[in-house]
C-alpha cells in the first residue's frame, strides 16, 4: 500500500519559519516529481513547490517563490518543505504529492500526480 504521509504542521506566528515533512512509503518515486500543494478554506488546492526526481529541476508558484525551499532525500524516500517569512495568508492545509512515472522535469498541475498525503494543516497567526 502505497502512503504518503506529511508531518511538521502546526501554529506559528506571522515572520517565523516552519519544516513540513512527507514520508512515502510502499514505493519508491525515484523516477518522477514530487510536490507540495496547499488548500485554504473555500479555496482551490494551490501549487506551492514541486522538484524533479534528481532534485536538478524545481518550481515554485507565486506564492512561495522567495520563501519557501523544497527538497528531497531519495535514498530515505522523504520530501520536505522549508517555508521562511511565513505569512497569515500561509495559513492552509499542506499536501504532499508524488508520481512515479519516469519524467524528467516537475509538473505543478495536480491531475499530474497519482499519490497524494492526507495533509497537515499550517496555522501563521498575527
Amino acid at each position: 500500500q502505497v502512503q504518503l504521509v506529511e508531518s511538521g504542521g502546526g501554529w506559528v506566528q506571522a515572520g517565523g519559519s516552519m519544516t513540513l515533512s512527507c514520508a512515502a512509503s510502499g514505493r519508491t518515486f525515484n523516477n518522477g516529481p514530487m510536490a507540495w500543494f496547499r488548500q485554504a478554506p473555500r479555496k482551490e488546492r494551490e501549487f506551492v513547490a514541486a522538484m524533479s526526481w534528481d532534485g536538478a529541476y524545481t518550481d515554485h508558484g507565486v506564492s512561495a517563490a522567495g520563501r519557501f525551499r523544497i527538497s528531497r532525500d531519495n535514498a530515505k524516500n522523504m520530501l520536505s518543505l522549508q517555508m521562511n517569512s511565513l505569512k497569515v495568508e500561509d495559513t492552509a492545509v499542506y499536501y504532499c504529492a508524488a508520481d512515479s512515472r519516469p519524467y524528467r522535469y516537475t509538473y505543478s498541475q495536480r491531475d499530474q500526480y497519482s499519490y497524494w498525503g492526507q495533509g497537515t494543516q499550517v496555522t501563521v497567526s498575527s
